[in-house]
């Protein structure tokens, strides 16, 4: 059964990783995400993660159930509110019978997740402000 949450409080990988440890998996692949400093040229000094939380719990259950319908387990937890330099944006975890299929799962819920769930940042950087997914 999948994992999916929007949250205000800070990530913990420990207890995230747990929650995909099962006997019939024998890949688990994970992804952290933090927010950087530098993009290029441009400084980030923090971001602010918005979302419109049911729809985008709903959209992450989306990406689960195929995954989850072919004997994967998916995890997501995204955090919003205000994050400073190095903190948990978000994690993805999949586990899986073989790693093939945990990296590809896992790969495709972070990049499907960037394009199309409703979750928004704001990049306050040291000379201006930018919106992005």
């Amino acid at each position: 059964m999948s994992y999916i949450q929007i949250t205000d409080q800070p990530i913990e990988v420990g207890p995230l990783y747990e929650k995909l440890v099962a006997p019939e998996y024998g890949g688990i692949d994970m992804f952290v995400g933090t927010v950087r400093q530098w993009t290029g040229s441009i400084e980030t000094t923090r971001i602010e993660y918005s979302a419109y939380q049911p729809m985008a719990e709903r959209e992450l259950e989306k990406l689960a159930a195929p995954i989850e319908a072919a004997g994967g387990r998916v995890v997501v937890v995204h955090r919003i509110g205000e994050l400073a330099l190095t903190d948990i944006a978000v994690f993805v975890g999949v586990a899986a019978p073989h790693r093939a299929e945990a990296f590809n799962w896992c790969r495709q819920v972070i990049d499907t997740l960037k394009q199309e769930v409703p979750i928004w940042k704001k990049e306050l950087d040291t000379d201006k402000v930018r919106w992005g997914n």
